[in-house]
């Protein structure tokens, strides 16, 4: 089977820095040392798809606050064959439809997607769960940018893409992800739900709605609620919480602020006494396709970097 990966677009997804992320990685999943790996912020879950096929881990806790998210990773966990069917006829009335006629196509999906949110319970899946999850993978292969945002009445509210295709039905990587899931629970809820799972030998890696680092590109309200600064300092006080009680192995991406203000230290004194590193990336979403290019964001650790990697056969 190949390998899995996202099987969503997602705004700060990782997938272009795995590459980069592995140098990061603590030695001790690389010597199979580590047997949980936890995700607070699951979002696409690039890292968690590359470390489980990658390492040793024998278990997975993934979490977010994005019900249909979680609700969508549990139907391709449990049910993928049932959601493909779903999807291949989304696939098919997109392919069929005039590029002039999806919009409307786009706008009807959604307007459904935000009518049934008030039908569904999210603590039981359902046969209600395969037609959300179906629409929320269309939704997000065919909206702009891949982007989830909802407005202040919840309602996803992001525009149609304009793609002349979109590749909506991908059944070789929905079931290699489905394959992969069976070592992962995954629950919608707030990232310190997690640390009851936690344990001297676990990988947590958090991945945070990021600081904004202009006015016009900020990743903090797409789930209708703002990841303020407020919120920034709180997750630094639980992750020093977690490294204290636990002992496990943590890392921490945020947005660098550093490249707009040089002055700005703001990670440097809520992580104090942690090691910051900073990695180039592209920046993949901002509605201004000039303002798209390379800038830094930081990676947080508390353990230190290790300088070569081990060449381990797994």
């Amino acid at each position: 089977m190949l390998k899995a990966k996202p099987f969503v677009k997602w705004a700060g997804g990782k997938s272009q820095l795995l590459e980069k992320f592995e140098d990061f990685y603590p030695t001790e999943l690389q010597k199979g040392n580590i047997k949980t790996y936890i995700e607070p912020f699951v979002g696409g879950g690039a890292l968690f798809f590359s470390i489980a096929q990658n390492s040793k881990i024998q278990r997975a806790f993934l979490y977010d606050l994005n019900k249909d998210l979680i609700l969508t990773y549990q139907v391709i966990q449990q049910r993928p064959y049932d959601l493909l069917d779903f999807l291949e006829q989304y696939q098919k009335v997109y392919d069929q439809t005039l590029p002039e006629k999806r919009n409307v196509l786009f706008l009807e999906v959604r307007k459904h997607f935000n009518l049934q949110r008030f039908e569904i319970n999210y603590r039981k899946i359902s046969d209600n769960w395969i037609s959300r999850a179906a629409q929320f993978i269309f939704l997000n292969k065919t909206c702009y940018n891949g982007l989830f945002r909802l407005n202040a009445k919840g309602e996803f509210n992001v525009p149609f893409g304009k793609y002349e295709k979109a590749v909506i039905l991908d059944k070789t990587n929905i079931l290699s992800a489905s394959q992969i899931l069976q070592k992962a629970e995954i629950i919608a809820g707030d990232y310190a739900e997690c640390y009851n799972k936690i344990d001297e030998n676990t990988f947590v890696y958090f991945d945070p709605p990021y600081r904004p680092i202009s006015q016009t590109a900020s990743f903090t309200a797409y789930m209708g609620y703002e990841f303020s600064d407020q919120e920034q300092v709180r997750l630094a006080q639980f992750f020093r919480k977690v490294d204290r009680e636990k002992g496990a192995k943590l890392m921490l991406s945020n947005s660098d602020p550093k490249n707009n203000n040089p002055n700005d230290d703001f990670f440097e004194k809520i992580y104090a006494g942690y090691n910051i590193y900073r990695v180039s990336a592209n920046r993949a979403v901002n509605c201004q396709g000039n303002k798209r290019g390379k800038i830094n964001e930081i990676l947080i650790t508390n353990y230190p970097y290790a300088a070569r990697r081990l060449e381990i056969n797994f």
